[in-house]
């Protein structure tokens, strides 16, 4: 069966760094596409960064330079590192996954706040 957890979330003050995990389990080779997004209290989801196999990254205007996506095929990992938060980052952030078809984490909570 394919999973996809998150960890890593939690509560930061502005300024401040998480760096969230997304494990993959039940695949046998390496997803072309994995990504993270995040949605706020009544807002939509939102793409957030993606990374492809040949590990080519891509980062949402609101994050470039203060996120960084990447991934651990060997240990079937992907990452986000992320600083100078700031409170409009606070969401929920989930990662997704194609292997075939779209694979979601059950999300991680991310306040920034003083």
């Amino acid at each position: 069966q394919v999973q996809l957890v998150e960890s890593g979330g939690g509560l930061v003050q502005p300024g401040g760094s998480l760096r969230l995990s997304c494990a993959a389990s039940g695949i046998i080779f390496s997803p072309d596409y994995m990504g993270w997004y995040r949605q706020a209290p009544g807002k939509q989801r939102e793409w957030v960064a993606s990374i492809l196999n040949r590990a080519s990254t891509n980062y949402a205007d609101s994050v470039k330079g203060r996120f960084t996506i990447s991934r651990d095929n060997a240990n079937n990992t992907m990452y986000l590192q992320m600083n100078s938060l700031k409170p409009e980052d606070t969401a929920v952030y989930y990662c997704k996954m194609y292997y075939g078809r779209d694979y979601w984490g059950q999300g991680t909570q991310v306040t920034v706040s003083s």
